[in-house]
């Protein structure tokens, strides 16, 4: 603590002004931050915020307590954020799709993007696997599957508004045909289900999928892009346009965000992490790479841009589906000409 008196003292003589000290130094945490992870642990989220903490530990010279709190698809450990005291100290991770949009699907009211300052990390992108004793070859043998057979078709998610659960809406919606869902509680654990024959299919992200796609564990189909997916140490993954050409492409990015009411000092210094310890990191880099995701850290105005094209395609899917229980305009998003509007 000596240094920093004695710098604090040097300021003051020289500004009076303890303010501007205050920004001079910046903000340094005082004590432990925790980043609540509202999915269970191994999941694409956690995956990525215990690659992502002790990159932001080093720039704010504090420990970063990770906390997995899963259920109600994410809700339980928001909402623990948004109720949590505004002081700087609590924080969460999450695709920023699902918590720009839990109030429409009801499960977190009065709530949209801009009650979050956003970090983004990666961009993921959903799978469609099967086991690899599965009867299924490439997504066109699934894909007549699926129409013809229908519910008798299970797929492991880790629920509705999971990553993996929106990706087997879209894909139902665009392929018209029924599923039946099997829910398990996080991606982690939907996927391994799924490698041992539990589900017949799983749409989870790369990112959850690597190892066992790596280990001869599940077989991937097709992955819910444009353009065909590459993980380290296997062959190209197809893009489900091949079957698909219509089917809506939007990034799903990832990051972890801290409530608007935090203080503004806190942003300040959150900001300068993110750019020098995350915007380059050869960890989360490396990260990507090798598990299938996509290397794009963003922050603040463009974070937030980068951010819309797939908060609207999941608030919309949920109105098509007839989930929704608020209209999107509530928030800002007008469905019918899948844009972000004035609300």
């Amino acid at each position: 603590m000596r240094p920093i008196k004695t710098t604090l003292k040097s300021c003051l003589i020289a500004t009076t002004l303890v303010s501007t000290c205050a920004f001079a130094q910046g903000w340094t945490p005082e004590k432990p931050i925790n980043i609540i992870v509202p999915w269970g642990a191994g999941g694409s989220t956690d995956q990525v915020t215990r690659i992502t903490a002790p990159l932001l530990e080093k720039g704010l010279g504090q420990s970063i307590v990770v906390v997995n709190q899963p259920g109600a698809s994410g809700a339980i450990g928001t909402r623990e954020t948004l109720l949590a005291k505004k002081d700087g100290y609590t924080w969460t991770a999450n695709a920023i799709a699902n918590n720009a949009n839990y109030s429409i699907n009801g499960l977190i009211e009065g709530t949209d993007i801009d009650d979050w300052h956003i970090y983004l990390s990666v961009a993921n992108v959903p799978v469609v696997s099967v086991p690899s004793s599965s009867e299924f070859n490439d997504f066109g043998e699934l894909l007549a599957a699926f129409k013809e057979r229908g519910e008798n078709i299970t797929v492991a998610t880790a629920g509705g508004v999971s990553s993996g659960g929106t990706a087997i809406s879209s894909i139902s919606d665009a392929g018209g045909f029924k599923y039946r869902m099997i829910t398990y509680p996080g991606g982690n654990p939907a996927v391994i289900a799924a490698a041992r024959g539990e589900a017949m299919v799983t749409t989870q992200l790369a990112v959850s999928q690597a190892e066992m796609i790596r280990g001869g564990r599940l077989k991937p189909l097709a992955v819910l892009s444009d353009q065909p997916l590459m993980i380290e140490g296997t062959d190209p993954i197809p893009p489900i346009t091949n079957w698909l050409p219509d089917f809506p492409i939007a990034p799903d990015y990832f990051g972890v965000f801290i409530p608007k009411d935090a203080p503004q000092e806190v942003i300040a210094a959150m900001d300068k992490v993110w750019e020098e310890q995350v915007m380059h990191s050869p960890e989360l880099e490396k990260y990507a790479r090798h598990q299938g995701a996509i290397f794009d850290p963003s922050y603040g105005d463009e974070a937030r841009r980068r951010a819309m094209p797939s908060v609207i395609e999941n608030a919309c899917a949920y109105v098509a589906r007839g989930e929704a229980v608020i209209d999107p305009k509530e928030i800002g998003i007008d469905c019918e000409k899948h844009a972000e509007v004035s609300n």
